[in-house]
C-alpha cells in the first residue's frame, strides 16, 4: 500500500525591499534621508529630516548626542543600507575638522547598526541626480522632487542633500546590478 501523499505548499519567498538611508554629515544640523522602491520599482520617499545639536553644549556632548540620535533615527527606519556624502571644504579648516570628526561618528554608528556603508562626493551626487557636476542646488532639489514623486521640495537643504545621497546609491546599486 502506498503512503499518503502529502501536499507541499512552497513557502513564499519575501523579498526584503532595499531601504536606503543618506546622510548629509554635518555636527550643527545634520541631514537624514530614507528611500526605498515600491512597487513599480521606482524610488519612494519615506522620511526625512534633519538632526540638530546645541552650539550650547560642548562639542563631545554634541557628538554624542548625534551618536544617539542617529541610532534612533536608524531603529525608526530600519534601513538596509547606508550612503554619506565624502567631505569637501575649501575655506575653514577648523569647521573641516569639527564635520570631519562628527562623520567618523556617524560612520561608526551606521557601521555598529551592520549597515553597508556607500560613500560619494558633492560631484557625484550632482552629476547622478541632476546629470552636471556643477549643479546648483535648486537643481538638485528640483530633480528630486520629479524623480522621488515628491509634492514639493523639502524646505531643509541638509534634508535634500541627503536625499540626494541616498538616491544617487540607489542609482549605483542599479547600475552595478546588484538592484
Amino acid at each position: 500500500k502506498d503512503a499518503p501523499v502529502k501536499k507541499i505548499t512552497p513557502k513564499k519567498v519575501v523579498e526584503k525591499k532595499e531601504r536606503i538611508l543618506g546622510i548629509d554629515p554635518g555636527f550643527g544640523r545634520i541631514g537624514f534621508g530614507v528611500i526605498e522602491k515600491n512597487n513599480n520599482n521606482n524610488w519612494k520617499v519615506v522620511g526625512y529630516g534633519c538632526i540638530e545639536t546645541s552650539p550650547q553644549r560642548e562639542f563631545i556632548d554634541r557628538l554624542d548626542d548625534l551618536h544617539k540620535i542617529l541610532k534612533k533615527v536608524i531603529k525608526k527606519y530600519n534601513p538596509t543600507r547606508s550612503a554619506v556624502e565624502d567631505l569637501f571644504f575649501a575655506k575653514n579648516v577648523k569647521t573641516a575638522i569639527k564635520v570631519a570628526q562628527a562623520r567618523g561618528v556617524i560612520l561608526l554608528t551606521l557601521r555598529l547598526a551592520d549597515l553597508e556603508i556607500d560613500e560619494f562626493t558633492p560631484l557625484q551626487i550632482k552629476q547622478t541626480i541632476v546629470g552636471y557636476g556643477r549643479a546648483e542646488k535648486r537643481q538638485v532639489q528640483e530633480m528630486l522632487k520629479i524623480n522621488l514623486n515628491m509634492k514639493e521640495k523639502p524646505k531643509q537643504d541638509d534634508a535634500a542633500d541627503a536625499l540626494a545621497v541616498a538616491l544617487t546609491c540607489g542609482v549605483s546599486l542599479k547600475m552595478k546590478g546588484l538592484l
